[in-house]
């Protein structure tokens, strides 16, 4: 007789085996992060000699922004110029290319096993650089995001991992990319949990803390250590200015609804008109030359201009002009299919938003004095979080960049009533709805599995049939044919000897196998012959996952439910019906409406109920 087993060893997420492939996967992390640093700075400096090349006619790695040319009518001609070979390698390169690099890291995640191929790790930062250096008014982030997350990807490819594996890695990759970027490594982290991996766990959550925290030591190495955007120290008026910051939550999340229709009202447009996809990036360039040469400061990446808004070194009139035509010249451009990055110009459009909105309630309410530039970042974070759908990220993205206390709190009150205007208002965010078009469905919530916190005592079925082994195939199925109800209930019988402890169970099918060996036999075997004696068996104190992931890995429909003090004592039987009664439990707490004690104590009679009246 063979023993009753659990398979422990398969069961538990947790343990000697999944921590050393933490460890492992901890290890490749390291190495992406690094790297991803790496990718950033060269990245950095393609932007740098592209700008460089097409606006000064030099050749240097000095940062600098395309609106101090003095170039007359090449500020049309030059964006063009790059719109075409952009639509050249999307066409003979890789169509991943094009748009802001984290729906289709989304979508490699979500379709493709969080596989990316090498074309993309390498074309989408060069046409990236190609694009931002001939005046795109992008951000390097998006870009590098998917060539981190196509890195950590290319990694999981070329080693023995899981799917799930794999994933972390391209996560990783993706926080990397943004933390070297931004050198903001907490926000990078929760970025890659928001949007990629949709699980927060050990064997995500270690991985992305190494991988982030690396890239930016890279950063701090290659770059320095001060933030993107420098800012003072400003003032928040905490707690008297909060019902200004409310009412910028609603300014910002009808911002983040406008701006995501318009770009796919946009992309829609250029998909109708009778022209080869190759011309879109080149025609939506033009009309972007066309706004550059009036308004030079929408061209190219603008950090400068950032860290102006921020600290208030802008005129109002500038400051609308930026609001208007910075959104104008991305929806044209990024609409029509070229590569760039998403965060950096909505940062500058949405700052902007915030500077005018601070301005506008200082001339309307006169003694308020609201500080520009705390409204600009707070809204710099708002309008994107709302976008997204991942506040949490950019409030905390906000906070790293000011690394200011003070402004936690209008942050969250301003992204939060910003994300529910969004969730009002939108079906699906700005990363999601490409997606979304596709036919494919992106997670939008974090909930633990409901089979990790109920165990299975709760839902197993405690009168449990049972069969003596020394019955016949014959007599069981005599009981079977006169639907007796102790035989009939269950796919399964356990069977269980002279004393009653478990020895074995009999499926349908083996039943359905004995009856055909039944014509050339004449003696009928017991239901312990025909039935199986090596029984997988589960516990009434462990989680119902457990017990569900070894009747997947076992391929059984139920399992009996034995004690551990005696492992032969059956005292339950755990089937589909069981789990899903459980799933049901979930629903009926999400759904059903339970009356409250108020209501309790309006429908009980006088004189109920009152504690003067308990005995």
């Amino acid at each position: 007789m063979r023993r009753l087993s659990a398979n422990p060893r398969e069961d538990a997420e947790a343990g000697p085996g999944a921590t050393s492939r933490t460890f492992l996967i901890s290890g490749f992390a390291a190495g992406i992060g690094v790297v991803a640093g790496f990718v950033a700075y060269l990245l950095y400096n393609l932007i740098a000699l592209f700008t460089n090349l097409a606006f000064y006619r030099r050749v240097s790695l000095d940062l600098v922004e395309p609106r101090h040319a003095d170039l007359g009518l090449w500020f049309v001609v030059i964006p063009v110029i790059g719109g075409l070979i952009i639509g050249l390698m999307a066409r003979y390169g890789s169509p991943k290319i094009k748009g802001h690099g984290i729906p289709e890291a989304m979508e490699a995640v979500l379709v493709n096993r969080s596989r990316i191929g090498l074309r993309v790790a390498v074309l989408k930062p060069l046409s990236a650089a190609i694009a931002i250096g001939t005046g795109g008014p992008f951000g390097a982030e998006g870009p590098i995001i998917q060539t981190g997350g196509a890195l950590g990807s290319l990694v999981g490819q070329a080693v023995h991992v899981t799917a799930a594996e794999r994933k972390v890695l391209l996560a990783c990759g993706a926080a990397a990319g943004m933390s070297a970027t931004f050198n903001t490594p907490v926000a990078s982290v929760i970025l890659a949990i928001e949007l990629l991996l949709f699980e927060f766990k050990a064997r995500s959550f270690i991985p992305l803390v190494i991988a982030s925290t690396l890239a930016t030591s890279v950063h701090f190495w290659l770059l320095g250590q001060g933030p993107v955007f420098a800012v003072p120290p400003v003032e928040f008026g905490v707690p008297q200015g909060l019902p200004f910051f409310a009412l910028l939550g609603l300014i910002c999340g009808a911002g983040a609804v406008a701006f995501t229709r318009a770009l796919y009202w946009v992309e829609d447009q250029f998909e109708r008109l009778p022209l080869d996809e190759v011309w879109h990036p080149a025609l939506g360039a033009l009309a972007l030359g066309v706004i550059g040469f009036f308004v030079p400061r929408v061209l190219g990446v603008g950090y400068d201009t950032i860290t102006d808004i921020l600290t208030d070194r802008l005129s109002l009139q500038i400051l609308l002009l930026i609001l208007v035509f910075k959104s104008l010249a991305l929806l044209v451009s990024l609409g029509s299919g070229t590569s760039g990055g998403l965060l950096a110009p909505m940062f500058m459009s949405s700052a902007a938003l915030g500077a005018v909105y601070a301005a506008a309630v200082n001339r309307l309410v006169p003694g308020v004095e609201l500080a520009p530039g705390a409204y600009a970042l707070v809204a710099m974070g708002a309008v994107f979080g709302a976008a997204a759908r991942a506040p949490f990220t950019f409030i905390i993205f906000a906070f790293e960049v000011t690394q200011d206390y003070h402004s936690i709190l209008p942050l969250m009150l301003t992204g939060v009533i910003a994300y529910a205007v969004g969730l009002v208002f939108l079906r699906n965010s700005i990363m999601t709805e490409k997606l979304a078009r596709r036919g494919l469905r992106v997670p939008d919530g974090y909930d633990a599995d409901v089979l990790q916190h109920v165990r299975v005592g709760e839902v197993m079925d405690r009168d449990v049939p049972t069969i003596p082994a020394t019955m016949t195939v014959s007599e069981l199925m005599d009981r079977i044919a006169m639907a007796d109800p102790v035989v009939t209930r269950h796919q399964a019988l356990p069977i269980v000897d002279g004393e009653g402890g478990l020895v074995g169970i009999i499926t349908r099918g083996d039943l359905l196998h004995a009856l055909e060996g039944l014509a050339t036999d004449e003696r009928s075997p017991t239901v312990l012959e025909a039935g199986s004696d090596s029984l997988i068996v589960g516990y009434p104190d462990e989680p119902l996952q457990d017990a569900v992931l070894r009747m997947l890995r076992n391929d059984i429909g139920r399992l009996p439910i034995v004690s551990r003090e005696e492992p032969r004592r059956l005292v339950g039987y755990l089937g589909r019906s069981g789990v899903m009664a459980a799933r049901l439990q979930r629903l009926r707490d999400e759904h059903v409406l339970e009356p409250g004690w108020l209501a309790r104590r309006r429908a009980q009679p006088a004189g109920e109920g009152s504690l003067s009246h308990v005995s």
